[in-house]
């Protein structure tokens, strides 16, 4: 009998390993199955379902995006693609390809995640790139200052000048300044750690150092620099700090991971408090009356998710990009998902109304939505991965793994729809469904004073989808702003150095409405690639005792034989794709920088040179001087290189 047990035991634990080595396979083969059904029918009506429309391989979508939170005085934008500048919007997402600029007395403030990007007067931005751990700027012309909070080992942050790459390497606060020419890039550190790339040579700058380069940073031209102490704070740097101190007192990041977008706003507009049965939640005051979610907004499409929610409250993006709403206690109540985790990007978690084709109001074609309840999934209308489906909804509520797996073989894998069979809970709360217009929804109207009454009974008859079937217009895509004046010429079209090859830039809109091609934008003349430059040599000098641990000197080699340091760290060091095998020479390789690049945006030069002995004698002077300095967070009082705070007429948007 005993032997008799040993051998099922035995057979069991083999059937088991068994199933688990398959389960893999069978679902990989269903991911495929579904990628190949959606490329062999496209909804030829709706561009988020084309061959041509970004995620069509069920390449998933970014994870988290950029948000301008805070204006004072003239801010234009630009959508990736497009030649038309708008008034800038606060709460829009801004993606890969967006462009930012500051007029004259004027300021502007960009969240990625828990990192602040704060743009002066006459400063001029484009993202080139804004992914799950690359956040890469070209600063074509103004100041810049950058709050990093955290930096784990694969992130980068790059900001890229007209002569320098400037690569933050620890958490800190840094500030980039541009001349108005282009010819002149100024670093300071107050707090952390970066490395500037630029004239094929690599600077190290640490904390409490300030340092300037002018040229034009081609390997085969000269590139000065210049070294000191920080300099005086003006008023752009005491409001960058003052901006940091009411975010470093956030009560709201108790609970919630400072790593979603938009946490800050939510302290001064609402009251957190516990709720029996969802946990800790927020709840938002001063709203209008006849308030609901995704209802004081508008709608904007915005690649590659399409269909965007865009709201009009200061502190209206993290609670219509994560989490989930609930009717509770006769009032709407935000409740976020774990806090232990990074929560993913959506571009609006809700349930749509009609919206497909064949179906009007009796008013008419229209669109109607409500929001997701907390434990209700979200199954997006755009391509994504099962993976990803996966994630953005464990990051967003608590959710059993089985009823998100159920709902997506039901929905995405059997093209089922099931979901006019899900008892939504919003869905029946009294004014919790907005319904709009067709010509509302596609135009960026606002919702709020366009909203259509529809009977309740024919709500409740109306058909549920994951998705809605609009196309969208230009006007979708340029967004509420009004037409704004352009920057000045230079600053749209001057060249930057970058060290990481930027992402390709989105087509414009009536490219994608076309599919013309069906291939990336052509290449662009905004960025020429720069290798990693050779480390500046340091004159030798005796090493005196530091306090300041960490201390590096600037210029010290980044290979250099001080072990008690770490090294810069790099985006080269980490991070970047690795060439595929079977192809040439890709984009992503640092070993070479030939004529294969010419169609991607970021424009090569040549590999780095090695100065001669002469020069490398020329520089020992001045590494001597700066070696004996040691570094300091205080001002140096002798020196201001800074431009005034100018004054700010305008009132405040936050």
């Amino acid at each position: 009998m005993k032997t008799h047990k040993q051998w099922w035991s035995w057979v069991v634990a083999v059937a088991g390993l068994a199933f688990m080595l398959q389960a893999p396979l069978i679902a990989k083969a269903q991911d495929a199955q579904v990628v190949q059904d959606s490329q062999a029918a496209p909804d030829a009506q709706n561009p988020q379902t084309s061959p041509d429309s970004p995620g069509a391989n069920t390449q998933d979508p970014p994870s988290r995006v950029a948000r301008l939170n805070y204006m004072e005085g003239s801010v234009s934008f630009q959508p990736g693609g497009e030649n038309d500048w708008v008034d800038a919007v606060l709460n829009r997402p801004l993606v890969t390809g967006d462009n930012l600029w500051a007029d004259a007395d004027s300021r502007a403030e960009v969240h990625i995640g828990s990192t602040a990007l704060r743009l002066g007067p006459k400063t001029g931005i484009t993202l080139l790139e804004v992914s799950d751990r690359a956040a890469q700027i070209r600063l074509a012309q103004g100041s810049l200052i950058v709050k990093a909070r955290r930096v784990d080992d694969e992130d980068s942050y790059e900001i890229d000048t007209p002569n320098v790459a400037f690569v933050v390497a620890q958490p800190g606060d840094y500030r980039i300044d541009v001349n108005e020419d282009g010819s002149r890039t100024e670093v300071t550190v107050w707090r952390g750690r970066g490395e500037v790339t630029g004239g094929g040579s690599s600077f190290t700058v640490v904390a409490g150092q300030f340092a300037s380069f002018t040229g034009s940073g081609n390997v085969a031209d000269h590139l000065d620099y210049d070294h000191g102490q920080i300099p005086d704070q003006d008023g752009f740097d005491s409001w960058a700090s003052g901006r940091d101190r009411v975010e470093d007192q956030s009560a709201s990041a108790n609970y919630v991971s400072r790593d979603m977008t938009g946490y800050e706003d939510l302290d001064g507009n609402g009251n957190w408090s516990y709720v029996a049965g969802y946990g800790m939640a927020w709840s938002p005051t001063g709203v209008a009356a006849g308030w609901a979610p995704y209802r004081f907004g508008h709608w904007a499409w915005v690649g590659p998710w399409g269909w965007t929610w865009v709201e009009d409250e200061p502190w209206g993006f993290a609670p219509f990009h994560y989490g989930r709403w609930a009717f509770a206690g006769g009032a709407w109540m935000w409740v976020p998902g774990p806090s232990m985790v990074r929560p993913m990007y959506t571009p609006a978690l809700v349930a749509w109304v009609g919206g497909r084709p064949g179906f009007n109001f009796s008013f008419g074609a229209g669109v109607g939505w409500f929001p997701l309840a907390p434990g209700e999934v979200f199954i997006p209308g755009y391509r994504a991965s099962r993976v990803y489906v996966n994630n953005v909804n464990f990051t967003n509520t608590r959710v059993n793994v089985a009823t998100v797996t159920n709902l997506y073989n039901t929905v995405v894998i059997n093209r089922s729809t099931a979901v006019n069979n899900i008892t939504y809970a919003n869905r029946n709360v009294n004014g919790g469904v907005t319904v709009v217009s067709r010509d509302t929804f596609v135009n960026a109207r606002p919702v709020a004073r366009n909203v259509v009454t529809v009977p309740v009974r024919e709500l409740a008859a109306a058909p549920l989808s994951r998705s809605v079937v609009v196309d969208p217009v230009r006007s979708s895509v340029l967004g509420a702003g009004k037409p704004a004046n352009r920057p000045p010429a230079a600053v749209v079209s001057r060249p930057v150095v970058a060290l990481r090859t930027p992402a390709p830039m989105p087509r414009s809109f009536d490219q994608r409405q076309a599919q013309a091609g069906g291939h990336l934008n052509q290449s662009s003349s905004l960025v020429r690639q720069e290798a990693r430059g050779r480390p500046v040599p340091t004159a030798p000098v005796t090493r005196q005792p530091q306090a300041n641990d960490g201390f590096r000197s600037f210029g010290q080699p980044s290979g250099g034989t001080d072990q008690a340091k770490p090294l810069p760290r790099v985006w080269e060091a980490q991070g970047t794709p690795e060439p595929q095998k079977s192809a040439p020479v890709q984009s992503g390789d640092r070993s070479t920088h030939s004529a294969q690049r010419s169609s991607h945006p970021a424009k090569p030069v040549a590999p780095v040179q090695q100065g001669n002995v002469q020069q490398q004698r020329d520089q020992e002077p001045k590494y001597s001087n700066w070696h004996q300095q040691p570094a300091t967070t205080q001002a140096h009082p002798q020196q201001n290189s800074h431009p005034p705070a100018q004054s700010q007429a305008s009132s405040p948007k936050k």
